[in-house]
């Protein structure tokens, strides 16, 4: 699989997608991914790069997706983050830089104790019956331990 980070990827982002994509945090229960169970991957919605499984996400009650961890660590940049005079882990993903949220230590213990904090306007989802069509295959088997 190859990832792009392109004029014309980026043009096709709606004005709500790109300000969160580039800064912005959307609104808490906002985002369409929150309460989505379906099994699959979240990727970064310029790039195509993959992000997050559904076996790794979980109800935080936090009002956005939540995942323990990322499909690999390599795909995400944490980036410290002083804004809102708050010190936070900001995360970006690799292969385009976008903003897809933070991530933070108060995540369930048993599975690391960390909650990636992710913005629905910053990933497109990929149904597991589509993986392998859209060239997500090597990642099924993270998706079948639901």
């Amino acid at each position: 699989m190859t990832y792009v980070r392109s004029r014309e990827a980026i043009g096709r982002l709606t004005p709500g997608h790109f300000g969160v994509t580039k800064y912005a945090t959307e609104g808490s229960r906002s985002g369409e991914y929150n309460h989505h169970r379906e099994p699959g991957i979240y990727v970064d919605l310029v790039s195509g790069e993959p992000l997050f499984s559904s076996a790794d996400k979980y109800d935080s009650g936090s009002g956005r997706p939540s995942f323990t961890k990322p499909i690999a660590p390599a795909h995400v940049i944490e980036v410290h983050d002083t804004a809102h005079g708050m010190g936070r882990t900001e995360v970006r993903s690799s292969r385009s830089d976008n903003h897809l949220g933070h991530v933070f230590t108060d995540g369930p213990p048993a599975r690391g104790g960390l909650r990636y904090c992710i913005n629905s306007a910053s990933v497109r989802f990929v149904h597991q019956d589509e993986m392998e069509r859209q060239g997500y295959g090597q990642y099924i088997s993270q998706v079948e331990r639901i």
